[in-house]
């Protein structure tokens, strides 16, 4: 059962690996997800958690959702264009939907989960857990500083 769960490890980091590698092009942003917002992932022994940061300029908090499933953090929103007036001359900024999935590097406690959104960056801490949690989807609010 562990080489089964290793290979569906694998099996998810090529998935991302892709899609880091084949990213939606801006002529083609309709048809897709319009961005990919970029993640850090940070690992600390005291205390023992992973912080996650996602950068989210512009996005708003309240439309961010984010869940954890297992070894698994799907984070998901959009980042809508402001209304202006007037005629674009040049536009490379990115809009629309958002989903980033990533595979976390050791099991957590999502019931312990905090997110906060601040300056445009999306905090995201997890507590290690002590053994493997079956897997469960659960949601996780996030908090936003002003």
């Amino acid at each position: 059962m562990a080489r089964r769960r290793e290979d569906i490890d694998r099996l998810a980091e090529l998935e991302e690996l892709f899609a880091d590698l084949w990213q939606v092009p801006r002529f083609a942003a309709g048809l897709g997800h319009a961005h990919r917002p970029q993640i850090d992932v940070l690992r600390t022994d005291d205390p023992p958690e992973l912080t996650i940061v996602v950068e989210l300029p512009g996005a708003d908090p309240d439309a961010i959702r984010i869940a954890v499933d297992g070894r698994r953090l799907a984070v998901s929103g959009v980042r809508t264009r402001p209304r202006v007036k007037g005629q674009f001359h040049r536009s490379e900024i990115e809009y629309g939907p958002f989903r980033r999935q990533i595979e976390l590097p050791a099991d957590v406690d999502p019931a312990g989960a905090r997110a906060q959104f601040e300056r445009g960056l999306l905090r995201i801490v997890l507590p290690l857990a002590a053994k493997p949690s079956p897997a469960q989807r659960v949601s996780i609010q996030v908090r936003r500083i002003r």
